[in-house]
Order: structure tokens, then C-alpha cells, then sequence
């Protein structure tokens, strides 16, 4: 079947739920996926085809994405700062939001005139998309990453080898860690901290498809994971050393509160590029 023909057809079969440009950019990804050809690749050669075969493959595609299955975790694989990334239902796949954090974390270290080695901890690494994109972007950085969950831990481990880097993987509920047993330049961590009562704002490809252990949190205990991380930042972290935090956009008022009430310093709260209260810095 002719690809371009078979394109418009996609896509008029995802426009109704996704709406048409969400459904042109799927197409494209699988296409760049599947068959390695890009927007231009099928300007250029509109005689290309698809076999029996591969119709069959493009057809249940599009049949899982009605059903409002990630994109993501249909390819299995993910963009984030410029690096590529194996996603599954073991990990939140990850934002641009998140994106900006990195970046952050970067400028900041690029920055300073120490250039000695430094030691950062992603605590909740999930796919490792934070504490790899720091490794590659930070070379002479030792990187330790702590996650939960052993499926989650696999994938990281996967991302890291792929993406050429050397990180310390830890399994461990921080929730449960008393002591970090070594003390770091930077801590960072982007947890879990959707309330329930926000549950009606994510949206159903995200609510029934991305672990929710790495997304929600008790309403009436928002700030769980902020408070014991930053408790033990307070005593884990080198003079000068930074505490970087994705946080819920409804609660940068009580992040830069808790931080306060902790002793923190040079507290800093940043939106993102939607403009939601989104990340926090601060020092100890």
C-alpha cells in the first residue's frame, strides 16, 4: 500500500480522539521508528510502500493508541535532552518539564569555578532520565541514582549502558533511608506528587498507563517525599551543597515554606514553560 496514502488515512482515524496535528505527529514517529524515513524522506519518494506485513503492524498501532496507549510505550522508546530512552509501564515517561530541571542543574554547575569531581544523587530515578542526562552532561560527575522499584531499576540500568554512562544504582524506599551513608554536592529528585484530587486533571493515557507509584500521593500528606529528602539533604549534603526539586505546581508556596522551615538557603522557585511553579533550588 502506498505510504502516503495509507497516512491519510491514519490520521483520520486518530483525528477524532487526538485531534489532526497530535495524529500527523504520531504518524511520523512511527514512521521514523518503523522504517527510519523522516517528513522529507516520504516528500521526496511518494511512490514508497508498505508490505502486507508492515500494514498489519501500522494497522494495530493505531488500533492501541485509540485505546489510548502512550505513543512512548507503543515504541518503547522516548526523546529526553537530546538523548534517546527505553520507556515501559515500569517508568513515568518523561517530561520537558523535567527537561528544564536538567538544565537547570547543568547551567548551575557549569557555572561555578570549582571544576573538581562532585558526587549528585537522583533519588526516584525511574527511567534514569535525570541522573543519565547529568552524567553525559557533567562527565567528570559521580552519579548515583535510588529508585524503589527493581523494574524500574532494570530500566535505568538499560538507559545508562545504552547512553555510555557509569551510574550507581541503589534500590532502596527512601521513605524508609535514615542515613545516605555519603554526602553529595547536589541532591535532585522529581517524585511522585500528583494529589488524588488531581486525578481529574492528568489525562486517561496517562492515568491508566504510567505507574502510579511514581505519580500520586495522599492529599492530606502531599509533601512526604519533599520533607524526608530534604530532611536528609539537610545532613547528607557538602557545605554550599544544592537540593533540587520537581514539585506540584499548586504547592510552590508550601515547598519554598518547608525548605524555610528546614534552614535552608538562597531558595529559589522557577516556572516552567507552560508557566506553572514548577522546580525549586536551595542551599544548605
Amino acid at each position: 500500500m502506498n505510504i502516503r496514502n495509507y497516512r491519510a488515512q491514519f490520521i483520520e482515524k486518530l483525528t477524532p480522539r487526538y485531534g489532526d496535528d497530535e495524529a500527523e505527529s504520531f504518524f511520523y514517529l512511527i514512521l521514523e521508528n518503523k522504517r527510519q524515513l523522516k517528513r522529507v524522506d516520504l516528500a521526496l519518494q511518494p511512490e514508497l510502500k508498505f508490505s502486507e506485513a508492515e500494514v498489519l503492524v501500522w494497522n494495530h498501532l493505531q488500533q492501541q493508541l485509540d485505546l489510548e496507549i502512550p505513543i512512548q510505550y507503543l515504541l518503547g522508546t522516548t526523546h529526553f535532552f537530546g538523548l534517546d530512552f527505553i520507556v515501559n509501564e515500569n517508568v513515568l515517561i518523561p517530561r520537558p518539564e523535567t527537561e528544564e530541571l536538567v538544565d537547570w542543574i547543568i547551567h548551575r554547575q557549569q557555572t561555578k569555578e570549582n571544576s573538581s569531581t562532585i558526587k549528585i544523587l537522583d533519588i526516584g530515578t525511574g527511567s534514569g532520565c535525570i541522573a543519565i542526562s547529568l552524567a553525559k552532561n557533567l562527565p567528570d560527575a559521580m552519579v548515583f541514582a535510588l529508585d524503589v522499584s527493581a523494574n524500574a531499576l532494570l530500566t535505568a540500568k538499560e538507559n545508562a549502558l545504552n547512553n555510555k554512562v557509569s551510574i550507581t544504582f541503589l534500590e532502596q524506599n527512601i521513605l524508609e533511608v535514615d542515613d545516605l551513608m555519603q554526602d553529595f554536592d547536589i541532591i535532585v529528585s522529581n517524585p511522585p506528587y500528583v494529589r488524588n484530587l488531581e486525578k481529574e486533571e492528568i489525562k486517561n493515557n496517562v492515568l491508566k498507563n504510567e505507574p502510579h507509584l511514581a505519580l500520586f500521593v495522599a492529599d492530606d500528606n502531599a509533601l512526604v517525599f519533599y520533607s524526608k529528602i530534604a530532611l536528609l539533604a539537610k545532613n547528607h549534603l557538602k557545605p554550599n551543597g544544592q537540593l533540587f526539586f520537581e514539585i506540584n505546581q499548586y504547592l510552590g508556596k508550601e515547598m519554598k515554606e518547608l525548605l524555610r522551615g528546614l534552614d535552608f538557603k538562597n531558595i529559589e522557585l522557577r516556572k516552567d514553560i507552560y508557566g506553572n511553579d514548577r522546580m525549586t533550588r536551595a542551599e544548605v
